[in-house]
């Protein structure tokens, strides 16, 4: 593909606009700016598009978010669901409003009805909305926590999870066999209107939502006796949480929720950090200061689509505020919410308690002590969701719980994605229960280290930037794909999986099983006493991730134990 070529036809090309000629034009005399914006297309990947605002094929702008629209309305079409529309919803990013208005104006062109949310709405609203509309497809405009010059495109299917085979490759395809961007359909955004073809949706849709998640209450006594002992800080960071999350505790009963005001409002720059990620330290620096002030129980953020959480909470003993890492707070509500299920109404016996591979072993422990089966599924909520749809379809199974490592879970079934508005409202439910008890969140988290014993889990990544650093990237896993190691640092490597190549070797024995999941890039290394080690290159940046997990014999110990595991891990990436 001939960069230049392309930068000048999309110079030259009447279907491209002025304001877009505009700004190419300013990078003439910078030769590594064509080329990183030239050099490749945008790919649409199974989480759809992810990449930096701004002209040319490698970008997200217009014409790439209504290329991405007409490969998805192709494939609809083919597959004879054109009838039933598709739901758009956006965050609080730069262009979010404009890429949702040009995909329902790409679709309306045709003949898809879009049903476009008329204001920034959270993920799991989306995921829910698709059901709930009964559409075919949902489109959510949204690059999560990533930094402010990125926006993103995600697909949802008909079961309202991301798309997961065959629909993905179909939509992929569509997306690629696409070459010419004068052949995009557009129309009008108030012709479409009038032909009944753009819809606006809110309200009804919030309520419809909000009493989905109410009915996931466990324990309204504990609410009521709490509801005035509890405080709750709480941020959306500048992203589409702040309103359903203050709705539904407020609604719920809880009384004294603060919001952290520098963070309140929807703001694509998130002048208040440099990325908006709960999971980073910085993101927390203005709650912690609010809840100090206020005493709060607990401080939670969401991430600007809301899909995600990061949680603090307070340990009395020290009056210090305590992170919980994603996998942390997911088996703190993986036991509250199976506990409380138990307790109510008795657990099913097909009931299962859903996690990633890359998810902690501590929900391997939680599933047996409540003797519910334990389902993993690859790196993707997506394929929560699918296990979802499965058990619906085959009328067997009862989903109890499902999370993964990176801050997400679901309560309840009324979406198929991750759900921190959900989560939000359980972990508030969960600290009044356990202070009617006596006992705080770390409590409760320390007592469930004391039964399960004490996991540690962590995840290091390495970042490695454009055409040389993709590059990089795949040697590493060809390396390590041609030569498995057979220890890593003192730990033997007991079974090794290959997700690509759908095979799990034991190191002992030589022999070769199937590892029983769709094929997928990560290596994954099972270690003695609990420990493991998975590297995977990221779906939505250009980053190689190490996640791995320790068990200790205290919180010192398997800290220790993480701390030499996380080098050794590294040790194997530069070797």
């Amino acid at each position: 593909m001939d960069y230049k070529k392309l930068y000048q036809e999309w110079l030259e090309k009447p279907c491209f606009d002025e304001e877009t000629k505009k700004e190419l034009r300013s990078i003439a005399d910078d030769e590594n700016e064509i080329k990183e914006r030239f050099y490749t297309e945008l790919e649409f990947g199974t989480a759809g598009l992810r990449g930096v605002i701004g002209a040319g094929l490698n970008r997200m702008n217009i014409y790439t978010v209504r290329k991405a629209t007409q490969g998805l309305a192709n494939y609809i079409l083919k597959v004879g669901g054109k009838e039933k529309g598709v739901a758009i919803a956006f965050d609080s990013r730069r262009m979010s409003p404009e890429f949702a208005d040009v995909a329902a104006c790409c679709l309306a062109a045709n003949g898809i009805k879009a049903y476009r949310f008329e204001s920034l709405r959270p993920t799991p609203e989306l995921s829910f909305a698709v059901r709930k509309l009964g559409c075919i497809a949902g489109i959510n405009i949204t690059a999560s926590h990533n930094p402010p010059e990125y926006n993103g495109y995600k697909v949802y299917w008909e079961d309202g999870a991301q798309i997961t085979p065959p629909h993905d490759k179909g939509i992929m395809d569509e997306v690629k066999a696409i070459t010419d961007f004068s052949v995009l359909k557009t129309m009008d955004a108030e012709e479409a209107m009038k032909a009944g073809l753009y819809e606006v949706i809110g309200q009804k849709i919030d309520d419809a939502y909000i009493a989905e998640l109410k009915k996931q209450v466990k324990n309204p006594e504990a609410i009521r006796a709490m509801q005035k002992d509890i405080t709750i800080v709480y941020t959306p960071l500048h992203g589409t949480g702040n309103i359903p999350a203050r709705r539904v505790l407020k609604e719920i009963g809880f009384e004294n929720v603060y919001v952290v005001p520098e963070q309140e409002l929807p703001d694509g720059d998130f002048p208040t950090v440099s990325y908006p990620n709960p999971e980073s330290k910085e993101a927390f620096e203005l709650a912690l200061k609010l809840a100090k002030e206020k005493d709060a129980d607990l401080v939670l953020a969401t991430d600007p689509d809301a899909d995600r959480l990061g949680v603090y909470v307070k340990d009395t003993k020290s009056g210090e505020y305590i992170t919980l890492t994603g996998n942390m707070s997911g088996c703190l509500l993986a036991e509250y919410t199976i506990s409380q299920i138990k307790e109510k109404q008795g657990l099913p016996k097909d009931g299962a308690l859903i996690k990633t591979i890359v998810t902690t072993n501590m929900a391997d422990a939680i599933a047996e002590y409540y003797h519910v089966r334990l389902i993993e599924v690859l790196t993707g909520f997506k394929y929560i969701g699918q296990q979802i749809l499965g058990f619906e379809q085959n009328h067997s199974g009862t989903y109890l719980f499902g999370f993964e490592e990176s801050y997400g879970c679901l309560i309840g079934t009324h979406a198929r994605d991750k759900d921190a508005i959900v989560a939000t409202m359980a972990l508030c439910e969960a600290a009044a229960y356990y202070k009617q008890k006596g006992m705080t969140l770390w409590d409760a988290m320390v007592e469930m280290y004391e039964r399960y014993g004490y996991y540690k889990d962590d995840v290091k990544s390495i970042t490695l930037k454009g055409i040389e650093g993709l590059g990089k990237i795949q040697k590493i896993m060809d390396d390590l794909r041609n030569h498995t190691p057979k220890a890593i640092g003192p730990y033997k490597v007991l079974s090794a999986r290959d997700y690509k190549q759908d095979t799990k070797k034991d190191m002992q024995t030589g022999e070769v099983t199937t590892t029983g999941l769709p094929t997928s890039n990560v290596l994954y290394y099972d270690l003695p006493d609990h420990a493991w080690l998975c590297v995977r290159p990221s779906g939505t940046e250009p980053k190689i991730k190490l996640y791995y997990g320790v068990k200790g014999t205290s919180l010192e110990d398997a800290e220790e134990k993480s701390r030499e595991l996380g080098a050794y891990a590294m040790k194997l990436l530069e070797e």
